[in-house]
């Protein structure tokens, strides 16, 4: 739940780091205000037996910044997600990722990749790659939530929902999804059935 919330300027940092970037551009000289940040990690659960996508929703401060105008509207849906700023594989830090956020081991040679993009690109410009992994219950370790410092929900989307659930306005979400699920419906939908 969330209390005394307040914005401020930020003078330390220990995920981002702002920067002003001067270049010229067809003989103008221009600046631009942007963060350097980690890149990501985002991954689309799929469960066989439930014949569902599994989601995360969770409380996106920044949200705040911009659109939203109640602090319900920065609770977001996404894809199980983390940065890269450890020294591990990108499908290692996805696998760590699952097992936090959702409560599932998934083996990192089982994460498939689907693509890569760059995210926030009048901002930062992050590159998120994109993976996909398979569960069923006999992975379920624990029931997930993120660390101690996360309150991450899980979310299940039924098949049969996921395209008109990315078209509701009312359930706010990151475009990854809408990606992840259009690569499914592509090339993985057939073999569920």
């Amino acid at each position: 739940m969330i209390k005394e919330l307040q914005i401020k300027p930020l003078n330390e940092q220990k995920y981002i780091q702002p920067a002003s970037i001067l270049y010229t551009q067809n003989g103008v000289q221009k600046t631009w205000e942007a963060v350097k940040s980690f890149d990501s990690v985002a991954v689309l659960l799929y469960h066989r037996a439930k014949d569902a996508f599994l989601l995360v929703k969770q409380f996106r401060p920044a949200i705040l910044l911009n659109s939203a105008r109640q602090i319900e509207d920065a609770y977001i849906y996404e894809l199980c997600a983390g940065i890269c700023d450890k020294d591990k594989s990108l499908e290692e830090t996805t696998a760590e990722e699952i097992d936090e956020e959702c409560g599932y081991k998934v083996d990192a040679k089982n994460i498939e990749m689907i693509t890569a993009f760059h995210t926030c690109v009048g901002i930062s410009g992050a590159y998120q790659t994109l993976f996909y992994a398979e569960i069923d219950e006999s992975m379920l370790i624990h029931d997930g939530g993120g660390d101690e410092t996360e309150e991450i929900e899980l979310i299940w989307i039924m098949k049969s929902e996921a395209k008109s659930f990315l078209f509701d306005l009312k359930k706010p979400k990151t475009p990854g999804i809408g990606v992840a699920f259009y690569w499914w419906f592509e090339k993985k939908e057939k073999t569920a059935d």
